[in-house]
């Protein structure tokens, strides 16, 4: 994890992990709007909440006792995962701040006998071979910088028969009417790798491939660019909050750019360059 990458990757998360559960709580992931984002939650809160739920509905993942989180910032969707189905959760990140304020979280939630939070890289982790029936990678695939190789350690993980559910920013598909990505868009994703320290994205089929040449059977993919993109009009709304903006003046420099850049996400959506892509598939 000596990567400039990987250093860039934990500072960020180190730093403003504090500032974003103090402004949203415990989940680092888009809410759902409903398919086609029209409907508005007064809590946003719960908005993330039924993401999650939706995925799980939409993957058929109807049981776990096993699971890994791939990149499980400080533990909200873990310890979800871990109340709904009993199972035993690893969550592993870069940053051990994360893994410290998840530890204690699942602590505080009379979970710590069955989360476990570890600083591990995603690409290459400590576990044995079959050791999980199920992997959950939330909005952490951007960041990978070998997405191949996530699948192909993925497959390694999961028993025979094990799921694996990623949702993940990608761009838009570019084997449409469309065509490759223009000279604008590239430049706008330039942008947002930078501000969010991503190696690359991938579109939704690109994905789909990726999936397939690892390996996995019955792979599913679907784009839910509609239904979270009104999430970040209510990042953006929170951003102007007194208390958030006295947070990410303490943050550090990383956390304020990042801040300054949400309006790249939003006009990305807006555009149709940025898609919330969703890939399932089984062992």
């Amino acid at each position: 994890m000596s990567s400039d990458l990987y250093q860039n990757i934990q500072t960020f998360y180190d730093q403003s992990s504090a500032l974003w559960e103090n402004t949203w709580g415990e989940h680092m992931h888009h809410g759902y709007y409903g398919p086609n984002g029209t409907y508005r939650k007064q809590d946003r809160y719960q908005a993330q909440i039924e993401l999650m739920a939706q995925l799980l509905h939409w993957a058929e993942i109807s049981q776990a006792t096993a699971i890994l989180d791939a990149g499980c910032g400080i533990g909200g969707s873990s310890l979800y995962l871990c109340d709904r189905y009993q199972a035993q959760v690893t969550g592993i990140t870069l940053s051990p701040t994360q893994a410290a304020r998840a530890t204690e979280r699942a602590q505080l939630a009379g979970l710590g006998d069955r989360a476990q939070f570890l600083v591990a890289d995603v690409l290459h982790t400590p576990f044995a071979d079959g050791q999980f029936d199920f992997i959950w990678s939330m909005e952490s695939g951007e960041h990978y910088p070998d997405k191949g190789q996530f699948f192909q350690e993925s497959y390694r993980l999961l028993k025979p028969g094990g799921r694996l559910l990623m949702a993940t920013w990608c761009h838009r598909p570019t084997d449409s009417l469309a065509g490759p990505l223009t000279e604008s868009e590239q430049m706008h994703l330039n942008w947002l790798y930078q501000v969010y320290h991503l190696p690359y994205v991938l579109s939704v089929p690109d994905y789909a491939r990726l999936t397939e040449q690892k390996g996995f059977s019955q792979i599913r993919t679907a784009d839910w660019s509609e239904a979270v993109a009104p999430f970040w009009d209510d990042v953006i709304a929170s951003a102007l909050q007194w208390d958030a903006i006295a947070g990410l003046m303490q943050a550090g420099w990383p956390t304020v750019r990042g801040a300054l850049a949400l309006g790249l996400m939003r006009w990305g959506f807006q555009r149709g360059l940025i898609r919330y892509g969703l890939v399932t598939a089984t062992k």
